[in-house]
């Protein structure tokens, strides 16, 4: 006799799927959910199978308990591209499918709408005098909102309400909870533009057709300079895909360039849009990943966890800013969003535009060799100039807080014109270190080989690598002086002297510390565009895709550290940064200028960004890259290893290098470097070593890791430390 039987996919680091029984009352589908008995525990998994057969004997296997879906989650093209990341990424599918869905889902809440909760009086509640509750303002509150009609739970809560003092009226018999099933709108027949377009020059309209003429899949990059009407471009490509009635989806590479995205957006369609990013609750993820699957979203913008969302009819993906690093997820499956993205659009037979000013050298290798269309926007929209490049030379300069004197000046100058001034400086806190000046100790982490950063707002020294905190010290731990200084400067101490400097105009500081409550971002970009702010101080928070029309001087503080680097990407990042943040300047009809402090104004990088620009400079590092046997011309594996004892890790790692040499596949053309210690030797108080598989065909590679990473776990050693590998690694610390 057969026994119908599900193979599961479980939340668990195991490179395994589990069988077990089908009941003959239930009926699983394969992408949908299940809830099985796993050890003492009931865990939530995908059904990735269904059978009659399995390795195990009948007897042996377990029952589902519950089917908690009657649809799939994802349609194929989204589950087959989920089953591909979790094979070439090389993480457990189990755990990869857990990462593509909301929290909610994987907690076993159903995969719907929720019904809404709403409050009404009772005819007991109405004839209650509210002057009687004196003793009870809230009580009273609640009656007086209600007297008006009925509100939802979420409308009185949002009212200062508590669900404490709803119970209470509720049991006094004042007041009853209804449940209302929220109504299913159809945003189609109302689509419609709702702003004027402004007129497209030759290049966008080219760029626009060129994309529209193919309706299935295809992959354009659409290479911009900084200010030339990218964001115009990805609207007039919406515009045909939305009054067909498909959908949209925008990849953003940071939380803090949604806001001015999303009202570009909204001011042009009247369709709904939904947000996803990690700012959002399990309530709103899981609503935006609801609006997406069931067509009750037409545009959906996010950081790289959005496109995992299910669409009812996907027309276009574009992927903005598409060299941006946070594009990599560096824990878990460890996903290159804008490569993911191409493939699903490959399934989907649908067009990808990515766009940037600086594209990733990996993504011009592939347009100049033909894999993608290469569309370019070589002039800045409207009457916009290109902003004029400076250099000062610091070398033998007093430093006042990091600013130079000419720099000081400049600024003056602009400032009285009525412009704004955005100064740029990639350090949070108020100095990288705190130094004895009598014996030369540097406070340093205890549990990782990196100095503590000094926060003086908060009064603590900080480790930004492990998250340690404590109080300042006012004495130092080797020789007892007091004589601590902080070395070096963050945007917190720019921000204090230049409140010195400039006391007649306003200053903003916009970095990770300054924006963490919700909503502080969006506020301060408000007022960044109302001119409530004249100096502006940022991090790479604001170097990215802001418009600041008022803004006419861009400062860049501090590069030198950028310029030599043991990172084989150190100068690309900072060649984009540099095009980025000299893009914020001379946006609208002002001229913009933009200045660098460095010692080192001789050095070639600098030289060749000032006066050839990013293209001569991506080529220049393009033959660097190939004479090197770098990405994108050879293809890297980054195994890392961490543990309390250093001797473990590097013993382990060796075994691991064994095994990739001894892999059948493994040939002249592949390259293991190491073991050696991370960048980083030392973090949260374990030592970290790594290893680098260099390969330059990239199923090769796969073959390699697919046949090495079962003998790997079979090391006694694998159990005792943790590792991960990292497919196409971006970050080599």
């Amino acid at each position: 006799m057969t026994h119908p039987i599900a193979r599961v996919a479980l939340p668990i680091p195991l490179d395994k799927n589990f069988d077990y029984l089908i009941k003959s009352n239930m009926t699983p589908v394969i992408g949908g959910r299940v809830l099985v008995p796993f050890g003492r525990q009931r865990l939530v998994g995908i059904v990735v199978a269904i059978g009659n057969d399995s390795d195990f004997p009948i007897q042996q296997l377990k029952p589902i308990q519950q089917v908690l879906d009657n649809q799939p989650l994802w349609q194929p093209p989204l589950f087959g591209l989920l089953k591909w990341a979790s094979s070439y990424y090389q993480y457990p599918l189990g755990d990869a499918l857990a990462n593509a869905m909301p929290a909610l889902l994987r907690k076993g809440r159903e995969a719907s709408t929720a019904t809404l909760k709403y409050w009404q009086l009772t005819d007991t509640g109405r004839e209650q005098p509210l002057n009687g509750l004196k003793r009870a303002p809230k009580q009273a509150q609640i009656l007086n909102l209600l007297r008006h009609g009925p509100l939802s739970h979420d409308a009185l809560l949002a009212d200062d309400v508590s669900s404490a003092t709803l119970k209470t009226v509720m049991q006094k018999g004042w007041i009853v909870e209804q449940q209302q099933q929220p109504k299913q709108l159809q945003w189609q027949p109302q689509f419609a533009i709702t702003e004027q377009k402004p007129r497209l020059n030759e290049e966008q309209a080219l760029a626009i057709a060129t994309v529209n003429s193919n309706p299935g899949f295809g992959c354009y990059l659409l290479d911009g300079v900084t200010g030339s009407g990218k964001t115009e471009v990805y609207l007039n490509l919406l515009e045909p895909i939305l009054a067909a009635g498909k959908q949209a989806l925008i990849l953003v590479p940071e939380i803090g360039l949604t806001p001015q995205t999303i009202n570009r957006f909204k001011r042009r369609f009247n369709v709904p849009l939904e947000t996803v990013h990690s700012g959002l609750n399990d309530s709103e993820r899981m609503t935006a990943w609801l609006a997406g699957r069931d067509n009750q979203a037409g545009i959906i913008i996010g950081t790289r966890s959005a496109l995992f969302t299910p669409f009812a009819d996907l027309g276009i993906i574009i992927v903005d800013e598409e060299h941006d690093a946070s594009y990599k997820q560096q824990d878990s499956l460890r996903y290159h969003a804008r490569d993911l993205a191409v493939m699903r659009a490959n399934k989907e037979n649908i067009p990808i535009v990515l766009g940037s000013a600086t594209p990733a050298l990996e993504t011009l290798h592939n347009a100049q060799t033909g894999k993608y269309h290469y569309l370019t926007l070589s002039k800045r929209a409207g009457n916009a100039s290109a902003a004029r490049h400076g250099v000062i030379d610091v070398k033998g300069l007093y430093l006042n807080a990091g600013l130079s004197a000419p720099l000081i000046a400049e600024m003056r100058k602009h400032l009285n014109a009525g412009n704004q001034v955005m100064l740029f400086l990639n350090r949070r806190g108020f100095s990288p270190a705190m130094m004895c000046h009598e014996c030369g100790w540097i406070a340093e982490c205890t549990r990782c080989d990196a100095y503590y950063t000094l926060h003086q707002q908060s009064g603590e020294l900080r480790c930004h690598h492990c998250a340690t905190q404590r109080p300042i010290m006012h004495q130092c731990q080797q020789c007892g002086s007091t004589q601590l200084l902080p070395v070096g400067v963050g945007t917190e101490q720019l921000e204090a002297q230049l409140a010195e400097l400039f006391p007649e105009f306003k200053t903003v500081r916009i970095d990770r510390d300054s924006t963490r409550r919700k909503g502080s971002l969006e506020n301060y970009l408000e007022a960044i565009k109302n001119n409530e702010y004249q100096i502006l101080i940022g991090t790479q928070m604001l170097a990215k895709g802001h418009h600041f029309p008022n803004v006419t001087l861009v400062a860049l503080i501090d590069v030198d550290s950028a310029l030599f680097s043991n990172d084989f990407r150190a100068s690309e990042r900072l060649a984009q940064l540099f095009i980025q943040v000299a893009g914020r300047a001379g946006r609208a009809s002002k001229p913009g200028s933009v200045l660098l402090q460095t010692h080192h104004p001789e050095h070639q990088l600098l030289q060749s960004l000032l006066h050839k620009g990013y293209g001569v400079f991506s080529q220049a590092a393009l033959t660097e890259r190939r004479q090197a046997l770098l990405p994108p011309f050879t293809h890297l594996v980054l195994l890392r290893a961490e543990a309390n004892d250093s001797d473990q890790v590097c013993q382990f790692l060796q075994q691991v290098r064994a095994i990739f040499e001894a892999s059948p596949v493994y040939d002249q053309d592949c390259c293991v470097l190491g073991p050696n210690p991370a960048p980083l030797a030392r973090r949260a108080g374990r030592f970290r070593w790594q290893l680098i598989l260099q390969i330059p065909n990239r199923n090769k590679l796969q073959q390699i890791l697919t046949i090495a990473k079962p003998a790997i776990q079979l090391l006694p050693l694998a159990k005792k430390i943790r590792w991960s590998i990292d497919v196409e690694p971006q970050d080599l610390t």
